[in-house]
């Protein structure tokens, strides 16, 4: 594993099929390309967790996550516009493209247009949106820092962008893009 504060090799990294472990609003992520299956898997697997539970994709603007989401209702966008960029994710009606992987098997998938400027970064580096699950084994604490990253997943990531969390104490809320209900 390669740790360092380089945005630009965290986001080559995720070009080229990688796995990255880097710094989000309130906790770390890990993420990879959400178009790349075999980088899904292995994070799934790395993460010990069920590929039915879904994944998040974050972005640094709204038009990234346009390859992955269904057109939205404009009264949706408009609630989506009162928080994004911000810490918050919406469950929202998966594009017929969208991986099983990300979605879970749904028919929706898990966005976040972030406000977090290195996870922003990152997104913009890195050319799209990527997949944002937290930094942990399945079940377990969220990793709040690049340490605690690094004695969970070592070597099995391949890029870890010590820099630091934002100021939310834990992951970002969930709500229900169409019914506005608070999942978690």
């Amino acid at each position: 594993m390669q740790q360092g504060k380089d945005i630009t090799k965290a986001a080559l990294c995720i070009q080229h099929g990688g796995i990255v472990g880097y710094p989000t609003e309130g906790v770390f992520g890990l993420g990879c390309d959400p178009l790349n299956s075999a980088a899904l898997e292995r994070l799934i697997d790395l993460k010990q967790r069920d590929s039915n539970k879904g994944l998040i994709i974050i972005a640094a603007h709204r038009k990234q996550l346009d390859p992955y989401i269904a057109a939205v209702d404009p009264a949706i966008e408009k609630r989506l516009n009162e928080f994004w960029p911000g810490p918050v994710t919406w469950i929202l009606k998966s594009s017929a493209t969208a991986s099983a992987l990300l979605t879970g098997n749904r028919s929706t998938v898990a966005t976040r247009v972030t406000s977090h400027a290195t996870a922003a970064e990152l997104c913009i580096a890195a050319g799209h949106a990527i997949v944002s699950t937290s930094a942990n084994l399945s079940g377990q604490p969220s990793c709040k820092d690049a340490q605690a990253v690094a004695d969970c997943f070592g070597n099995q990531i391949d890029y870890l962008l010590d820099l630091p969390v934002g100021d939310l104490d834990n992951p970002t809320p969930i709500f229900d893009g169409a019914t506005g209900k608070q999942l978690r």
